[in-house]
């Protein structure tokens, strides 16, 4: 296997005013690397300056994941909480220019989306997801880390303060069928027909008003960003969770494939 294989690849199509974005790394269910996230940032970055792209998909390659989370091996390096704390920012860095992109932007989700891949996914205006599909951040069971307060507050408005909490605390997945009930999905589709039904939302949307749908964004968005900012601890808590012993017993139990200990310290 190559470097750039083992990294995975984070690819662009453009045709006809639509991109695609793929996350190239099914050998790992796409769990996405550090090289990953930065070329998905610069993705982000090129859209936004290019009155040429009037959508933006974002889907995951071998049809088993959209994104599995973010690859665990690379939490071995870290050592205090401040880790934690620069990685979230990295991350909230990521996923806050996803958000502010200016044209519509959709998911199309194939089988896991699961921490990092749920927070990409929810970052986006629409999703549609194939029936089998699950979705959660089962963190409760296998890290035992926590997510930045500006991804909570997203996840909490897309499913409602209850489900996130099942999610997070009771480290459930929430299946398509209910993530369609509660809104957070658009629509649901055989994997044989989940293309077709993509570019058939996409058309709807690029037929539309593009400043409507730009500031439209962007009212909804200052909401969440809002409620997240009124939450000064918010670093506190980031550090509390990767600076504990049961976070580096996390990693350690799931790299040996092993059920952690947990010490609640």
């Amino acid at each position: 296997m190559t470097d750039t294989l083992a990294a995975g690849t984070v690819d662009l199509a453009i045709r006809q005013g639509v991109a695609t974005v793929t996350f190239n790394r099914p050998q790992a269910r796409n769990a996405m690397t550090w090289a990953m996230y930065q070329q998905l940032s610069k993705h982000c970055e090129a859209f936004k300056v290019d009155a040429s792209v009037r959508a933006v998909v974002f889907r995951g390659a071998g049809g088993q994941a959209f994104v599995a989370g973010t690859d665990i091996e690379q939490f071995k390096t870290f050592s205090t909480g401040q880790d934690g704390v620069a990685y979230e920012a990295q991350i909230e860095a990521c996923i806050d220019l996803l958000c502010s992109l200016p044209m519509p932007t959709v998911a199309l989700i194939e089988g896991w989306a699961v921490g990092g891949g749920l927070a990409i996914a929810t970052a986006c205006d629409f999703r549609l997801a194939t029936p089998g599909s699950q979705l959660g951040v089962p963190i409760a069971k296998t890290l035992g880390n926590c997510l930045s307060v500006a991804n909570v507050t997203r996840l909490s408005a897309a499913f409602g303060p209850q489900r996130v909490k099942r999610m997070l605390m009771l480290a459930e997945m929430i299946g398509a069928d209910e993530a369609l009930a509660c809104g957070y999905l658009h629509q649901l589709a055989e994997p044989s027909d989940i293309n077709a039904a993509t570019q058939e939302l996409v058309q709807r949307l690029m037929a539309l008003a593009p400043v409507t749908q730009q500031v439209s964004k962007q009212a909804l968005n200052l909401l969440v960003k809002h409620s997240a900012t009124a939450i000064r601890e918010a670093e506190d808590l980031i550090r509390q969770a990767y600076g504990s012993q049961d976070f580096h017993e996390g990693v350690n139990a799931f790299v040996a494939k092993r059920k952690p200990l947990w010490k609640g310290r």
